[in-house]
């Protein structure tokens, strides 16, 4: 039986931690296990999906089984300790995060095993980190995260640029997953913890909406 990678283990422990978060939100919503089950497994393969159809390769959960069974798992776990997580006011987020950061340095690492260059590995890990939150959001009639003034997205773009150059320098790889995945969990808790947002862009403040016309 041959031994998963790094980048595997880090994309099983995101696949973990994304569908939580998203079955821990369905369940805030009052979801059924089954509506909760489709809400984890869309946030935790909806950004790989993307990320594989723009990259012309089978989505991963199309040829291994694993991230359906996950889901699944993830799905028991909060069933049988949902009442501990409810109590954990930070559980989504830290779990968010988790997956966020693992999920990047997923993405990043499979666009430049195909060999695309780097700018297209940052977004496509970014993708693949984001993505499953936004449809996780829509899900629950959520404006995204993505959407918000919060670091989300851009922690995606900052962890990847420093994976690159983590690469660049000449440091091992698996060095350079560890550091990359370490800066978006770190930007993101940094930056909800300090307050730090991106600017927000102001439209017309009365409210009035202005149509062209004819």
């Amino acid at each position: 039986m041959e031994m998963p990678s790094f980048v595997q283990i880090l994309d099983f422990i995101g696949t973990f931690a994304f569908a939580i978060s998203g079955i821990r939100l369905a369940s805030a919503k009052r979801f059924d296990w089954f509506g909760a089950y489709i809400v984890g497994l869309a946030t935790a393969i909806g950004g790989g999906t993307i990320r594989d159809v723009l990259l012309d390769v089978p989505p991963v959960w199309m040829t291994d089984s694993f991230y359906l069974l996950c889901t699944g798992f993830s799905l028991l776990f909060v069933i049988i300790f949902g009442k501990y997580l409810i109590h954990l006011n930070n559980t989504f987020f830290l779990f968010d995060s988790i997956g966020l950061a693992l999920f990047t340095v997923v993405g990043f690492d499979k666009s430049m095993a195909l060999g695309y260059p780097f700018w297209v590995s940052i977004i496509m890990g970014s993708i693949t980190g984001a993505a499953g939150g936004v449809l996780r959001d829509v899900f629950i009639n959520e404006i995204p995260l993505i959407f918000r003034k919060e670091i989300y997205a851009m922690a995606c773009v900052v962890g990847g640029l420093v994976y690159w150059m983590c690469l660049k320098s000449g440091m091992e790889n698996y060095l350079s997953q560890i550091i990359g995945g370490t800066t978006v969990f770190l930007t993101r808790i940094l930056a909800v913890k300090y307050h730090v947002t991106l600017p927000i862009l102001k439209g017309d403040e009365s409210g009035n909406e202005h149509h062209l016309i004819n």
